[in-house]
C-alpha cells in the first residue's frame, strides 16, 4: 500500500518540527516513533513524549486509500536528510514495514501499530486564550530562558514561570543564583483572570527552535494543567510543571543607590577575553567600579591574569564586586539594546541590570566572593 508521494522537503520539514522532543532512547519503543496519519491528501505527523506532544500536515498527492502507521523518527529523518533535496519519496507500507524510496535507494523500516501510540487527553474545563505574535512571544523567552535551571532537585526551577493576569503577559526564569523578568502588554481590550503557569525545561527550549521571528500569530490556551500553543500548521501541548514558583517580586531590588550605564557591545567583548581566563570551576569576575573607570579582572589557578578597563561616566560610591562570568554573557548575549544599566548597593547585596527606559526587563545577579 503506497501511503504517500511526495517532495523529500515537503516531509522533511515537519518531520523536522515535531522529533526534537522524540528521546533516542526511551522505557517506550513507541515513544521513539512518530506518528505518520493520511487522510486524503493531508499527512499528519505527531510525536510526544508523555510530558509534550507536537502535531503538524503537510499536503501530499492524493492516492488510492489512507492508513496510519509509526516509524522510528531519528532513522526516517537521517534518511531524509541523506537524499538529494530534489528527491521525490515515496513511502510504502508492506506488511509490518515501511519502505522509504526515492530514485534507486531503498530503505525497509519496521514500524508498530498506530493504535498503540499514546495520545495526550486535552485538559477540558475553562480555557482562556491569548494571541500575540510568534515574535513578541520568541522574545520574552529569549530574554528570561537562559536563567532557568537546568537539573535542579527543586525541580519547579528547571522551568520557565508564565504569568498571565489583565491585560499583561510576563515570563520569570531563576536558578537561585540568578533571575530574569519580561513582561509585554497585549493588545486589544484583554482583561485576564491571574494565572500562573510553569513550563517545563524541555518544552520552553522547543518553543525557542520552533517559533519564528516573524508577525505570524500564535495563539496560546491555558487550562488548569495543560498549556497549549497553536502557530503556523504546528499545534503543541504540554503539561505544567506542579509546584510553587518563588515569590519573583521580592528577589528584584526595590532601592538602589548607584546606577551606571554601559555600551552593551563594548562590555560583552570586554566579559568575552576576560573569561579567557577565568578559573574553569567557578568562573569568577571582579567588577571594580571607581568614578570614570571600570576594571574587570579575571584570574585563575596558574596565576594567569586579564585585566579590561572601560571609561565610563559615573561619579557614584565606588565597588569592587565579583560575579559568575558566564550569568553575565548570559544577558549581555540575549539582549539587543544598545546600553545596559547597572544598579547595586554594595559588594554583598544583588545586582540588577536593566534596559534604559525600558521598565519591561529586569535581570538580577547574586554576588560571589573571588
Amino acid at each position: 500500500m503506497v501511503l504517500i508521494k511526495t517532495q523529500r522537503d515537503s516531509l522533511l520539514a515537519p518531520l523536522q518540527s515535531v522529533s526534537g522532543i522524540v528521546e533516542k532512547k526511551h522505557t517506550l519503543p513507541i515513544l521513539s516513533n512518530v506518528l505518520l496519519e493520511k487522510h486524503g491528501d493531508r499527512l499528519t505527523l505527531l510525536a510526544t513524549d508523555i510530558e509534550i506532544q507536537i502535531t503538524t500536515s503537510t499536503p501530499v498527492a492524493s492516492n488510492e486509500g489512507d492508513g496510519a502507521v509509526t516509524v522510528g523518527a531519528r532513522k526516517l529523518q537521517d534518511i531524509l536528510r541523506s537524499l538529494p533535496d530534489s528527491a521525490e519519496v515515496s513511502l510504502n507500507l508492506e506488511e509490518k514495514r515501511l519502505q522509504v524510496k526515492a530514485g534507486k535507494s531503498r530503505f525497509n523500516l519496521q514500524t508498530l501499530p498506530a493504535e498503540d501510540f499514546p495520545r495526550m487527553a486535552l485538559a477540558d474545563g475553562e480555557i482562556h486564550k491569548i494571541v500575540v505574535t510568534q515574535k513578541q512571544f520568541r522574545r520574552l523567552l529569549a530574554q528570561t530562558q537562559f536563567a532557568m535551571a537546568a537539573q535542579d532537585v527543586r525541580y519547579y526551577l528547571n522551568g520557565l514561570l508564565i504569568l498571565a493576569e489583565g491585560n499583561e503577559l510576563r515570563t520569570v526564569a531563576t536558578d537561585g543564583h540568578r533571575l530574569a523578568y519580561a513582561s509585554m502588554q497585549l493588545e486589544g481590550d484583554t482583561d485576564l483572570p491571574r494565572q500562573e503557569m510553569i513550563l517545563p525545561r524541555k518544552t520552553v527550549l522547543e518553543l525557542s527552535r520552533l517559533l519564528a521571528d516573524s508577525d505570524e500569530l500564535l495563539q496560546i490556551e491555558l487550562t488548569s494543567n495543560q498549556i497549549r500553543f497553536q502557530f503556523g500548521n504546528i499545534n503543541l501541548v504540554s503539561k505544567l510543571i506542579d509546584g510553587k514558583f518563588p515569590d519573583y517580586e521580592r528577589v528584584i531590588p526595590a532601592a538602589l543607590k548607584n546606577f551606571v550605564t554601559l555600551n552593551r557591545a563594548a562590555l560583552l567583548q570586554s566579559m568575552v577575553r576576560a573569561a579567557i581566563l577565568t578559573n574553569e570551576k567557578f568562573r569568577g569576575v571582579r567588577l571594580v567600579l571607581t568614578p570614570g573607570s571600570l576594571k574587570i579582572i579575571a584570574a585563575n589557578a596558574e596565576q594567569e591574569e586579564a585585566q579590561e578597563e572601560i571609561e565610563v561616566e559615573y561619579v557614584g560610591d565606588a565597588i569592587d564586586v565579583g560575579f559568575n562570568v558566564g550569568y553575565l554573557l548570559d544577558v549581555l548575549n540575549n539582549s539587543s539594546a544598545e546600553s545596559i544599566e547597572w544598579g547595586f548597593n554594595d559588594a554583598n547585596s544583588s545586582a540588577l541590570l536593566t534596559i534604559p527606559g525600558n521598565e519591561r526587563f529586569k535581570y538580577v545577579v547574586m554576588p560571589m566572593r573571588i
